[in-house]
């Protein structure tokens, strides 16, 4: 596994996690990122994934990764246990992502987020035009079809983390496949957005920036 083999935003979280530390992954998939992190950066690594085929393929990449739901699953680990507490396109899907994020910062030193931007501007523009909700451009599923997700922005993200006294500490965004470095405009340029979080009363390591 090399981190070129990645999808784009997993290749920006694996450059955020630092060798020899501890991540939990919820919802891996197959556990390419965790199979990255093990072998190339000597991480401790684990998951939790819904699906049981998942599941199945991360054992038999020798992955220890769990079945269930995330709401549940992270109940069971104590306070502060890991580094890094990822959560990778998942946000949209879920029922109670205040809940989810505080259990992640419970948990884990920091958590890392990815999500699909609908206030990028080909969004909108589509919005405009047909009237209908449009994909995100790094998410191609349609409202109707299942797990239903519920759409937001950049802006809307960091709104939600102010009112929860979560601090973003790092930022990175895309615009499809590749890093841009955009200082104003990001909820209209960027595709996807992928951010750092503390809790408030923590510091920031040096070289991260809010």
């Amino acid at each position: 596994m090399t981190i070129p083999s990645l999808r784009p935003d997993l290749q920006a979280i694996a450059r955020l996690i630092p060798p020899s530390s501890s991540v939990l992954d919820l919802g891996c998939g197959e556990g390419d990122l965790l199979l990255y992190l093990a072998r190339q950066k000597g991480v401790r690594v684990r998951g939790i994934e819904l699906a049981e085929n998942n599941v199945l393929a991360c054992v038999r990449r020798g992955l220890t990764v769990r079945q269930g739901r995330l709401e549940e699953g992270l109940a069971d680990y104590p306070d502060a246990h890991f580094d890094y507490v990822i959560l990778s396109q998942t946000l949209p899907f879920l029922n109670d992502p205040g809940a989810v994020l505080e259990e992640m910062l419970r948990v884990g030193r920091r958590a890392i987020v990815s999500f699909p931007n609908w206030g990028y501007w080909r969004c909108r523009l589509d919005l405009l035009l047909t009237g209908c909700i449009p994909q995100a451009p790094d998410l191609p599923q349609r409202w109707s079809d299942p797990p239903r997700w519920q759409a937001l922005t950049i802006t809307d993200f960091a709104r939600f983390t102010r009112e929860r006294g979560i601090r973003i500490t790092r930022q990175i965004y895309l615009d499809r496949d590749r890093v841009v470095r955009i200082r104003k405009f990001k909820n209209l340029l960027a595709t996807t957005a992928i951010f750092q979080l503390e809790k408030t009363s923590q510091t920031s390591s040096p070289g991260q920036s809010s």
